[in-house]
């Protein structure tokens, strides 16, 4: 189970290491991708992957497509190397407007990987009682 914040910058190389704990979990290679619902990354295993894609196939061919190629588009397969670092495309930092410092944050099943700023202001807006009364409201 992937856990824990970790804050980490990211080099002129585009190199951000992953967390020993992390790279244990999501074994020797692991896939990055951009998250469809924000600009942030999504870090997961290689079956973690699949089992995240196999209900979008499912789905009316036009939105699968549509919605494969939102993630796959600027994906990168990483493998750390020696010093626990992977190598993030131009494309994803962009998209995650990481600048210097990335926050990795471990959600169970996948990581994510924010930019400092971003993160900071989502936890500035984070709300415990509202998220609690949601659950509340589904029975959770």
């Amino acid at each position: 189970m992937l856990t824990g914040e970790y804050r980490h910058s990211i080099d002129a190389k585009k190199r951000l290491f992953i967390p020993a704990k992390q790279r244990e979990e999501l074994g020797p290679s692991f896939i990055i991708v951009r998250d469809i619902r924000g600009p942030r990354l999504k870090i997961y295993s290689n079956e973690g992957w699949e089992e995240y894609i196999a209900p979008i196939k499912q789905q009316e061919r036009k939105l699968a497509e549509a919605t494969l190629r939102f993630l796959h588009r600027d994906a990168v397969v990483a493998e750390p190397d020696a010093q626990g670092r992977v190598v993030l495309t131009q494309a994803l930092v962009e998209y995650a407007g990481i600048e210097k410092e990335a926050v990795i944050i471990g959600c169970g099943e996948y990581a994510e990987i924010w930019s400092a700023e971003a993160y900071e202001q989502s936890m500035a807006a984070e709300d415990p009682a509202a998220l609690c009364a949601s659950l509340e409201a589904l029975g959770l």
